[in-house]
């Protein structure tokens, strides 16, 4: 009997994956959740008692919180990335990270096959199969929500048919927690005009009571909250499980799927979208115009090909370097308010601030040059304007 190792979430899709794989296939399915610090130790060990239920032969989960965020969010953190200004690529990031564990772990078992509860019309099924392709090139590729076309009605009556129950309510509704963020998919996504329900957000907003936290980053990572240095994951855990209540962060991103057609989903990152913010006022506080003009173009394009499932081509490797590079100044405290829905960057304290009044005050008078010079200044600098001016005045 075939091996294969299943992506398994113990969510609808991958509960029907487990039974078509073994009942109409007559595969040996090997299943396998990849934690991107989006699970208790409660949720996987009920994962882990679904997945034998639902039959498999073998079941592991695989904790890779750590090397996700070294390997991927440091970056998004460094290059402050957000798709189409919005969206901090909560999933696109963490499906790279989980199909490369998946591939490996394929690998390790000597699998003939892999499984994924994709469906033909998001990005997934892309960064997938292509991680699949380039990491592990001989193993079968087995899609069977895609290749079946199943809408999840479908699957909810497949599963029933099978003695599995699946509640219907709970169901409308596409969870995906991560480090980085959750994503919701549901009714609402599918349309352009429909906002997603209080009930569908799987935090409620429980804060309302304003108050002033602090980040630490050293060298562009965030390494303390509140004065207490526990780490950079640890410190967007609780900076998610402190803004999250307030409703901060809930958002709907419209973006281009790799497939060509537009796509909505709902998300809910209060600590990516912060630390970003943060980080980014701090580096505007740190770095030259030119450093923050070139990393802008650099991380456009990074986290571009990062949600197109990019990971693996050596240019990602290049850009990481020249964002590690960029770091070496960003060291300080940022003052953030929180507050019901909204946050405020209140400022920052950083010995490498440029805003030093050693140098002069904006608006103020300046020590470093005179009037005269500036005079001068001005006449160079717009000098070939002037030329194209007069040249061109009648």
């Amino acid at each position: 009997m075939k091996k294969v190792v299943l992506a398994f979430s113990g969510g609808l899709d991958t509960s029907f994956c487990c039974i078509y794989l073994t009942k109409d296939l007559g595969l040996e399915v090997h299943s396998v959740v990849v934690n991107t610090g989006g699970f208790s130790a409660e949720e996987l060990a009920a994962i882990e008692k679904r997945a034998y239920d639902l039959g498999v032969k073998s079941h592991s989960a695989i904790d890779e919180t750590e090397d996700y965020y070294r390997d991927t969010i440091k970056y998004l953190i460094f290059g402050n990335v957000l798709k189409n200004a919005t969206y901090p690529l909560s999933v696109s990031a963490e499906r790279v990270c989980q199909a490369t564990a998946i591939a490996n772990y394929a690998k390790k078992i000597g699998a003939a096959c892999v499984a994924h509860g994709s469906t033909g019309a998001g990005n997934d099924q892309v960064r997938f199969d292509m991680i699949f392709n380039t990491l592990i090139p001989g193993v079968e590729i087995i899609t069977p929500i895609r290749d079946l076309k199943l809408s999840r009605e479908a699957e909810i009556e497949y599963l029933a048919k099978h003695g599995v129950e699946i509640n219907a309510e709970k169901a409308k509704y596409s969870i995906n927690k991560g480090l980085w963020g959750t994503s919701v998919g549901g009714a609402e996504t599918l349309t352009s005009n429909q906002y997603l329900p209080e009930s569908a957000w799987p935090t409620q907003v429980s804060s309302s009571e304003p108050q002033t936290i602090t980040i630490d980053f050293v060298q562009g990572e965030p390494i303390a909250l509140n004065g207490k240095e526990v780490g950079a994951v640890k410190v967007i855990q609780q900076l998610q499980d402190l803004a999250q209540p307030y409703g901060i962060g809930r958002d709907i991103h419209v973006g281009d799927t790799i497939i060509g057609i537009k796509g909505r989903v709902g998300f809910e990152a209060a600590g990516p979208l912060i630390l970003i913010k943060a980080h980014h006022t701090l580096e505007k506080h740190t770095l030259t115009k030119w450093q923050l003009s070139w990393k802008d173009q650099i991380s456009g394009f990074y986290g571009n090909y990062m949600h197109e499932g990019q990971m693996h081509d050596p240019v990602m490797r290049d850009i990481e370097a020249f964002l590690s590079s960029s770091q070496q100044t960003v060291t300080g405290r940022v003052i953030v308010e929180l507050h019901p829905y909204r946050f405020v960057i209140v400022g920052v304290e950083s010995d490498h601030d440029l805003m030093s009044n050693k140098f002069g005050s904006y608006g103020e008078m300046n020590e470093g040059y005179t009037g005269d010079d500036v005079k001068g200044f001005a006449k160079i600098f717009g000098n070939q304007t002037i030329i194209w001016h007069k040249v061109n005045e009648k």
